[in-house]
């Protein structure tokens, strides 16, 4: 919204998200859960949106550990916000398993931990909050499988990845949404 000649702006952000927590973060720079949340923290003290990832390796869903996993993200990631900040926050839920691997949680999978992770909000927060939250879907998410993963009552969105990359798939993944 900026007039580049005159370099005026309007007082909207050209910046309004942040994701915070990626699975190759946690990996690969080794961020844990506190400093995410400091990083919400600044994030929202800044007037941006933070969307905070959560999600199990492949090892902690065959060993039925998916919820300890994404409970212990979820609430460590998010300490110490209110509910006003908590609800100007997104969760997305990506399972590790399913990016970039080409295999995708069944909607039935995703609906679940969704539903948990909905639960744990209200335990951290109340069910109202809990249900103002948006929380989307973050693993392999195709034009094949949009509409049914965005059918799921505690599927509130996508966190669209690789797919965001070719516009015809990435078109087909916003028809299918509707």
């Amino acid at each position: 919204n900026c007039d580049w000649s005159s370099d005026v702006c309007s007082s909207d952000p050209l910046v309004r998200y942040v994701i915070l927590g990626p699975s190759e973060r946690r990996q690969y720079q080794l961020e844990g859960d506190p400093l995410i949340a400091k990083k919400a923290a600044a994030a929202l003290a800044a007037s941006l949106k933070p969307i905070v990832c959560v999600g199990e390796k492949l090892e902690d869903r065959e060993t039925g550990k998916t919820e300890l996993v994404v409970e212990t993200q979820v609430r460590g990631s998010l300490a110490g916000l209110t509910k006003a900040q908590m609800e100007e926050t997104v969760i997305a839920y990506e399972p590790v398993w399913a990016i970039g691997t080409g295999k995708t949680a069944t909607t039935q999978q995703a609906q679940d931990v969704h539903a948990f992770i909905r639960r744990v909000l209200a335990q951290m927060f109340d069910d109202a909050t809990a249900r103002r939250v948006r929380i989307q879907y973050g693993g392999s998410v195709k034009p094949s499988n949009a509409r049914e993963l965005m059918s799921q009552p505690d599927v509130d969105g996508a966190l669209v990845g690789g797919a965001s990359l070719t516009v015809r798939d990435f078109a087909d993944i916003v028809k299918n949404s509707i």
